[in-house]
């Protein structure tokens, strides 16, 4: 499957696939990677070395600056998959590679494909878009 890439990147890693739109300002801790918007139905996972799959992101402009923070301390997702487009999530995804050279790729999917992928327990991202599924971590040799 080859997704719109907002944000080039490679990366690979097991999904963490919300069921719900999330703000990462306020409802991540940046210390930490977990969620912590107590009303949310992932609170008290972590979206550290995970590909963040999300039906939508929600909320402030500041999230922006808390993926990127994220990202710097390296609790932050692997890459990140949308439902919907975000612009203030690839604006941290691109600020955290100029300053950090860190890369979070960002890839956008249509509403019907992304509630496919949200079942996938791992996933490869390719710079290109390309969106590989894979049942478990294969072994690195």
């Amino acid at each position: 499957m080859v997704a719109t890439t907002l944000v080039p990147g490679r990366a690979a890693g097991p999904v963490l696939a919300l069921v719900q739109p999330l703000s990462l300002w306020g409802g991540v801790d940046p210390t930490s990677g977990v969620i912590v918007e107590p009303r949310h139905p992932d609170h008290g996972r972590c979206v550290a070395g995970h590909i963040l799959a999300m039906p939508a992101s929600r909320g402030s402009s500041s999230s922006s600056s808390v993926l990127a923070e994220l990202l710097r301390r390296g609790v932050g997702p692997l890459g990140i998959v949308l439902g919907e487009p975000d612009e203030i999530l690839v604006v941290g995804a691109v600020v955290a590679r100029e300053l950090y050279g860190v890369d979070c790729p960002v890839l956008l999917l249509g509403r019907d494909d992304y509630a496919w992928i949200a079942g996938w327990a791992w996933m490869a991202i390719d710079p290109d878009g390309t969106v590989t599924r894979g049942a478990v971590r294969p072994a690195i040799s």
